[in-house]
């Protein structure tokens, strides 16, 4: 366990973020290098934040095996009053939380994104379970699209600037789906779900039975819907970088690549989708950096910013 901070010396809360998003997240830690040293820094700060909140849900230590927890209510509180004393700007003693509290002090970042992702615990906490597309793409916005905002604000977006926040709630939501579609049956091993019952009876699989042998033709193409999904999401994302400074646009851009494979991967295995984690290997991780460095000095010609949107209008007014 990292040493209690019950001061805000910025290095030393930089420093844990650090550790926080190389231990927790590959796919993450690489893209944060292609940021400028402050974004960069700035986004640590954010993510540890996200991903101490996570593992104080589901009793986990910077990702991994999910432990079934029995007191979602009680660490829901926990979060919750951590998270108020660091937009409040008192010292919480845990250095993600007050490096949480800086970054939105320093960025101003509106605290309804911080509230509206809790809301996504908080289901999780009351064993919420979507019935319709709807509610899956709700829960997407909670978890995700909110944290898509608060890192579009970070780069130095207006908070006022709707359509540029709508291409980074976007992102968020592409994210999630890829990681509902790579992670049915981890969630169905602490008795989650996250596939919208109206799919599941239209596939006619009974409750509690999607991850049976004999199911899994038809969940391959629930999987294959939700790859779809995140694949329209990634490249409605893609206009929004033209708002972005490019160095910015270019670790965005190598994230969606890079967090868009999965989702690819997951429907090109099919039925197998879910014998052996997705990942995106190295190599192919560093082949989206420089697809990605491509695509920024084309993509004033290529994403120019609009307002169409693939789906419903998901974002912070989801709630």
């Amino acid at each position: 366990m990292s040493p209690s901070v019950t001061h805000f010396d910025r290095s030393t809360l930089v420093a844990h973020a650090r550790d926080s998003i190389v231990r927790g997240s590959k796919s993450f830690a690489l893209a944060s290098k292609l940021f400028d040293r402050e974004t960069r820094e700035r986004a640590w700060l954010l993510y540890a934040w996200c991903r101490k909140c996570d593992d104080i849900a589901d009793g986990q230590d910077h990702g991994g095996t999910m432990q079934g927890v029995t007191d979602g209510q009680a660490r829901l509180s926990a979060i919750r009053v951590l998270t108020d004393a660091a937009l409040r700007g008192e010292p919480t003693g845990d250095p993600a939380f007050d490096g949480f509290g800086l970054v939105m002090r320093e960025c101003r970042i509106p605290d309804r994104y911080a509230h509206d992702l809790l809301e996504g615990f908080a289901l999780d906490a009351r064993d919420w379970r979507p019935h319709s597309e709807a509610d899956m793409l709700r829960y997407c916005y909670h978890v995700a699209g909110a944290v898509g905002c608060m890192m579009a604000v970070l780069m130095g977006v207006d908070p006022e600037d709707e359509a540029t926040l709508d291409r980074a709630c976007d992102l968020g939501l592409a994210f999630q789906l890829a990681n509902i579609a790579r992670d049915i049956s981890e969630d169905e091993a602490v008795d989650r779900c996250y596939l919208p019952e109206e799919w599941l009876v239209e596939m006619d699989i009974p409750p509690g039975e999607h991850m049976k042998p004999w199911v899994r033709p038809r969940l391959a193409i629930l999987a294959r819907r939700l790859a779809d999904m995140a694949a329209a999401y990634e490249d409605s994302a893609r206009h929004g970088t033209g708002a972005l400074p490019p160095r910015s646009a270019w670790a965005v851009l190598a994230a969606a690549g890079i967090y868009g494979d999965i989702a690819r991967e997951v429907a090109r295995r099919g039925e197998q989708a879910w014998d052996h984690r997705v990942v995106t290997p190295k190599l192919e991780k560093l082949g989206w950096v420089l697809r990605a460095a491509l695509q920024v000095s084309g993509r004033a010609r290529r994403w120019p910013v609009v307002t169409a949107r693939p789906s419903q209008l998901w974002t912070r007014r989801a709630g």
